[in-house]
């Protein structure tokens, strides 16, 4: 069975869709056969983005390592009224699909609670939280006292990731390995990184997730996507200048992919 990695939260404009094409080409580039799918079925960020890769290499005449994109099969080739049953149905039937040549599904998450995300997070080997370094996208994770800063109770999203660890152990299949990263990070607001950071640290041992640091907030990012391109893209095309911002964002990338300790690149290593 391949390993699953879910990219999800329920908020968007945390960078879900970068941190998933990245990951999505390290994987490949470390020889390892990579399925993707995009559960945000209107925007498809994620699959906008492969699209882009592919029609890059395709006018530039280059062979770039490539995940190969599943999309949710149409509808109506189920006998299925719409609903959970049918969302279901669509869901297991990419991933089959997916199964029989893939070492790695990434399944990027809309930035909204659907039965698509629902389902991917209860499959899911690897949880990948991405989250602006603010309270405002830590409110996604738990409510907090104003006052104080101390957490009160858990979010209705880490609710739902604790029933699909629920459903996992009741089907016997492997634990979900939660990983909530600090993405976008600026440089300036010092004193509210280390509020938070703390925060984070306190609710990690309280619910149970690994904390990982992510991307900082880079204009190459922005410039990437048109072309379908990464940060580990660029040493190998003629033309492309490397400036130290790209050199430390690609190490930015390699901390993330070791930091998720996937099973799978043990093996091939």
């Amino acid at each position: 069975m391949p390993h699953i990695i879910v990219v999800g939260n329920e908020k968007g404009g945390s960078g879900k869709s970068t941190v998933s094409m990245h990951l999505a080409v390290a994987l490949a580039r470390s020889g390892l056969r990579v399925g993707a799918m995009d559960l945000d079925l209107r925007q498809l960020s994620f699959g906008r983005y492969i699209e882009n890769r592919a029609n890059w290499c395709a006018r530039k005449g280059v062979d770039l390592p490539m995940p190969r994109f599943m999309p949710l099969p149409d509808p109506a080739t189920f006998d299925l009224p719409d609903g959970p049953a049918l969302h279901d149905a669509r869901m297991a039937a990419a991933l089959d699909a997916l199964q029989a040549d893939t070492d790695i599904i990434l399944i990027d998450c809309p930035g909204s609670h659907t039965r698509f995300s629902q389902y991917a997070h209860s499959v899911a080997d690897t949880l990948v939280t991405p989250i602006n370094d603010s309270f405002i996208d830590f409110d996604l994770l738990a409510r907090t006292d104003p006052e104080t800063g101390k957490v009160l109770s858990p979010s209705i999203y880490s609710e739902m990731v604790w029933k699909a660890r629920q459903t996992r152990a009741q089907s016997g299949m492997r634990p979900l390995d939660w990983i909530v990263l600090r993405n976008r990070l600026g440089t300036t607001a010092m004193h509210n990184k280390r509020k938070v950071g703390d925060a984070l640290q306190s609710l990690s041992q309280r619910i149970g997730f690994r904390i990982a640091p992510g991307f900082s907030e880079r204009v190459i990012f922005r410039e990437l996507f048109p072309r379908g391109l990464t940060l580990l893209d660029l040493a190998d095309l003629g033309g492309e200048s490397m400036t130290m911002s790209h050199i430390a964002a690609r190490q930015e990338l390699r901390e993330l992919l070791g930091a998720l300790h996937l099973p799978v690149l043990t093996q091939t290593a």
